[in-house]
């Protein structure tokens, strides 16, 4: 498929009170050379980062806990949700970016970053281009408490977390974030710790 293959799109803002929720309108050709209209919803609130900080001597991993009101709308009882350390881009390139949200989030200064993959996590509905960082760490990175930002209405707990745990946690649902299972899955994978 390429762009030839749309055509005729429309474009009608339904909310821009956090981010833009916008419909969309058009003609797609199919797979018979078919012209198909189509309306879909998407909802654009910019890229993002993630990253799973990692100690290979504790054999550890740091992630974070805070509320997060769409899964208590779908049933978290609670809405607090495990996740790995993440922030949108704002106007900084993906590495700049996970080194603030770690620091802000967890604490820990780091400076040595990899990214490992880019993906679309709800392409279906959501434009964000999630990208995503491994980094080790050490007790001596830890520069503050972390927690997020006040004026962002961040309220985050770090956790650190024994990596066989995590694990765990994961198989058994206590960590059901969609980024946290693919970071911890690609840490297993490649033998990291």
């Amino acid at each position: 498929m390429s762009t030839t293959d749309i055509r005729n799109m429309e474009k009608t803002l339904l909310s821009d009170s956090w981010y833009t929720l916008n419909k969309f309108s058009f003609e797609l050709k199919d797979k018979n050379g078919q012209w198909q209209h189509q309306e879909r919803e998407a909802y654009d609130r910019g890229n993002g980062a993630t990253i799973l900080l990692y100690n290979t001597e504790k054999k550890t991993v740091v992630l974070t806990r805070q509320f997060r009101l769409p899964t208590y709308v779908n049933g978290n009882h609670d809405g607090m949700l495990i996740e790995s350390c993440a922030g949108l881009l704002d106007q900084d390139n993906p590495k700049e970016c996970i080194k603030r949200e770690t620091h802000e989030e967890t604490g820990f200064h780091v400076e040595s970053v990899t990214k490992i993959f880019e993906a679309y996590m709800s392409p279906g509905s959501v434009t964000e281009m999630l990208y995503f960082f491994v980094a080790q760490y050490s007790d001596h990175m830890k520069v503050s408490d972390g927690g997020g930002l006040e004026h962002e209405q961040e309220n985050i707990e770090v956790l650190e977390l024994d990596f066989q745990l995590a694990c765990s946690m994961m198989d058994s649902g206590e960590i059901k974030d969609g980024k946290t299972i693919m970071l911890l899955q690609y840490v297993k994978l490649k033998g990291l710790l």
